[in-house]
Parts: structure tokens; C-alpha cells; sequence
């Protein structure tokens, strides 16, 4: 793939998610925000154009086997694996830092109050992600699959447009839930302790940066790949 000021950011995460690291160090949101290009990333990030595209060169030596399989699924494997991958990690993780969390403001939001707007925060996310992966699973996600079984079938699609609507939505709550990260990001500075906390202070903010790590992969398999192509899809069986 050939790299230059031009370049979309979403076009290069999806080429090699090795590079979402580069951008997250610099500010550059991939996920929501990643269909600018470079020049203008860098303009908004107050970043040097040059030595951030050197360093994606960089990156971009060493392949992505992930970003290869990813790009090889048909759109209902790819909804499956969504579900199977990130669904199921959203789920299994949200009680647990609801649990540590809330530990921690048990015993140290005297000392840190922002610890009270982090829970806050968290928990609009644990309740909006659990309503947002329901409707992907019960009314994107099955209109999704019906597009590729109308490809498969050789037969136009009967529901033309159909998808807009849910996509514009489930694009809006992206957002929505990303900017609650960025808030939760500004108020533990970047998920660092405070000097000499104690293990519950580590552990919960190690493991809420992963779940946002998590959330952007997750968003950007969605934004960028799946919702991409099932309106490609949708709009070459209306034709």
C-alpha cells in the first residue's frame, strides 16, 4: 500500500491495525474519526506530517496476518466474528470493572472525587454498549446477513436502503460512547495511577484501557470494513 499525505487513516488501520497504535500515541482517532487523511490528521493532531509518515512506514514493514483475515471474510462472517470476538468481550468485562470501580470509589473517591465521574462515565457506557450490541444483533447485523444471501441468490435486494437508517444510527452511538472514553482518558491521565496507589488502582485502570483499546478495534471493524461494504453491497443489488 502505497503512503502519502493523501492517504485516508481509516484506509491504513485497515491495511494494518499495527499502525492504530501510532495513531492512538498521537491523538489521531481511527475508529470514529478515521476518514480524513493524513495531512489533515496531523494539522488537527499539531503533529509533523514527515516524521509521523516515516514512522507508518515503520509499522508498515512488519504484515498484519489479522488485517488479512479481516479483509477475507464475507460480511456475515464478519458480523459473526464482530459478535463472537468484541460482543462477547464487551459482555464479559463490564461486570468486572463495574466490581473495581466501584472499589475504588469506595476507597478513595475522598482523596480522588473524579473517581465518582469515571464510574459515572463507565456505567453510561456499559448500559448504552449493551443496548447498542442488541440492536446490531437483533436488526443491522440479520439485514446484513439477507444482503449476502440476495448476493449468493443472484437476486436484487427487496429492502433498498434499508440499512441507512440503522447504520446512521449505530455510526452516531460510536461516536457518542467515544468521547465518554476520552473523558474517562482526560480524568485518570491516560489511565495512570496516582504515585504509590495501591494494586486495585493498576489493575482497574490497565484493564479500562484495554476495554477501550478493545472498543476502538471493535468500532473500526464496523465503521470502517463492515458498514462500508454492506452499503456497497446494498447499493450494487438495488442497481
Amino acid at each position: 500500500m502505497e503512503i502519502n499525505t493523501s492517504t485516508i487513516v481509516s484506509d491504513i488501520v485497515k491495511s494494518n491495525f499495527k499502525t492504530a497504535q501510532l495513531f492512538e500515541k498521537n491523538s489521531i482517532n481511527f475508529c470514529c474519526g478515521g476518514g480524513i487523511s493524513i495531512a489533515e490528521a496531523c494539522k488537527n493532531a499539531n503533529i509533523d506530517v514527515n516524521e509521523l509518515l516515516s514512522e507508518i512506514e515503520q509499522v508498515m514493514l512488519d504484515s498484519d496476518p489479522d488485517a488479512r483475515f479481516v479483509e477475507g471474510l464475507a460480511l456475515d462472517e464478519l458480523a459473526d466474528y464482530i459478535v463472537k470476538r468484541h460482543h462477547s468481550y464487551v459482555r464479559e468485562n463490564i461486570p468486572f470493572l463495574q466490581m473495581k470501580i466501584q472499589k475504588l470509589c469506595d476507597s478513595h473517591a475522598d482523596d480522588n472525587p473524579d473517581l465518582l465521574e469515571v464510574q459515572n462515565l463507565f456505567n453510561q457506557i456499559a448500559g448504552n454498549l449493551t443496548s447498542h450490541m442488541q440492536k446490531e444483533e437483533m436488526v443491522l447485523f440479520p439485514l446484513i446477513r439477507n444482503l449476502v444471501k440476495q448476493k449468493q441468490a443472484g437476486t436484487g435486494t427487496t429492502q433498498s436502503g434499508a440499512i441507512h437508517g440503522p447504520i446512521s444510527v449505530m455510526e452516531r452511538e460510536h461516536e457518542a460512547e467515544n468521547e465518554r472514553f476520552e473523558n474517562i482518558r482526560a480524568l485518570t491521565a491516560d489511565y495512570t495511577p496516582p504515585a504509590n496507589s495501591c494494586n486495585t488502582y493498576r489493575v482497574t485502570f490497565d484493564t479500562l484501557e484495554d476495554f477501550e483499546q478493545d472498543f476502538h478495534r471493535h468500532i473500526h471493524l464496523e465503521n470502517n470494513i463492515l458498514f462500508k461494504k454492506a452499503m456497497a453491497l446494498d447499493q450494487e443489488l438495488a442497481n
